[in-house]
């Protein structure tokens, strides 16, 4: 039987793209899309999928609190993040919350196959430089690959510190991530100060800068 595979993305493009790609495969078939985390709750509850593929960034939401909330019930659902952002700031992260691997957008045409077969089977699946440096986290030997300052941020003061270089206002981000303004000024001083920055224009000058090495070109989705 083929594994039914669930894909949680926002943008509808790549949503299609990745169903055409795994439909093509004689061990996969795509039972159900969806946007944000309401949505994929509503198509698990349908469709109980085998699999899982989770971007970070949804509709509104954070792909790694879905991952959290459905590594943390009883029923085992293997979960691929597959997104645009750095996987060096990003995959160990994704693990930590319960996922079982990580791949970037532009290699999804070449990985994403191989690493739903990896998951599948109970393997872990990210690049040989993440699990480098998974291992030597194991094994209490010092990173190499991630800046220590933007490691030491939580998934939530993280995904503000994102959203400052996306642009967006200290309200604008409250909405996003349905919490109050004031809980995000929290964050927004936390981030300052894990970051050793004195001053609001300093906090986003940093986020753009880092924000912007995030972009690359999309991916191709038509294989060969």
């Amino acid at each position: 039987m083929k594994a039914r595979v669930l894909i949680v993305d926002d943008h509808p493009i790549f949503r299609m793209g990745m169903a055409e790609l795994l439909n093509q495969e004689e061990d996969f078939i795509v039972c159900g899309l969806a946007e944000d985390i309401n949505s994929a709750r509503r198509a698990i509850a349908e469709h109980s999928p085998d699999l899982l593929i989770v971007d970070i960034t949804l509709a509104g939401d954070n792909g790694l609190d879905l991952v959290k909330e459905l590594t943390a019930g009883k029923k085992y659902l293997p979960i691929l993040v597959l997104s645009m952002h750095d996987e060096q700031v990003w995959a160990e992260r994704a693990i930590r919350a319960g996922a079982r691997g990580y791949i970037m957008k532009k290699e999804a045409s070449d990985h994403v196959i191989s690493a739903l077969r990896n998951i599948q089977i109970g393997r872990i699946h990210v690049s040989s430089e993440i699990m480098a440096r998974l291992l030597d986290r194991l094994q209490a030997r010092p990173s190499l690959a991630v800046s220590p300052s933007i490691d030491l941020l939580t998934d939530r003061e993280l995904e503000v510190f994102r959203l400052i270089g996306a642009g967006l206002s200290t309200r604008e981000i409250a909405e996003r991530m349905k919490l109050g303004v004031k809980t995000i000024g929290t964050y927004r001083d936390r981030v300052k100060q894990k970051l050793g920055l004195k001053s609001a224009a300093e906090l986003v000058r940093r986020a753009v800068l880092w924000t912007e090495q995030e972009f690359f070109d999309p991916p191709d989705l038509e294989g060969g």
